[in-house]
């Protein structure tokens, strides 16, 4: 069964830290780039970070300096480490799993992450 299963979201304060992880199962994990994506209350669902086999990674602006993508190809998980947060980061964060290529998609069900005081 091809799945993604995040975890890690919750309620934390400005500035302070949250470790997303994202399960992959089902997939031949080398063959993806997996990304982290966010989706705010009335908003698009925008790309946060991205990271191919080999260790190659992107940011979106607002986040470079902030937030670290990592994975474990052996383990066949993703992670995005979150410092410095602050309350424009609220959203729900989707882990993606890209083909690299067939381009197919595959998605997680999201996690809550809140920031606020």
């Amino acid at each position: 069964q091809v799945q993604l299963v995040e975890s890690g979201g919750g309620l934390v304060q400005p500035g302070g830290s949250l470790r997303l992880s994202c399960a992959a199962s089902g997939i031949i994990f080398s063959n993806y780039a997996m990304g982290w994506y966010r989706q705010a209350p009335g908003k698009q669902r925008e790309l946060v970070a991205a990271i191919i086999s080999g260790g190659s990674t992107n940011y979106a602006d607002s986040v470079k300096g902030r937030f670290t993508i990592s994975r474990d190809n052996r383990r066949n998980m993703v992670y995005l480490q979150m410092n410095s947060l602050k309350p424009e980061d609220t959203a729900v964060y989707y882990c993606n799993a890209r083909h690299t290529i067939t381009s197919r998609d595959i998605w997680g069900q999201g996690t809550q992450v809140t920031v606020s005081s």
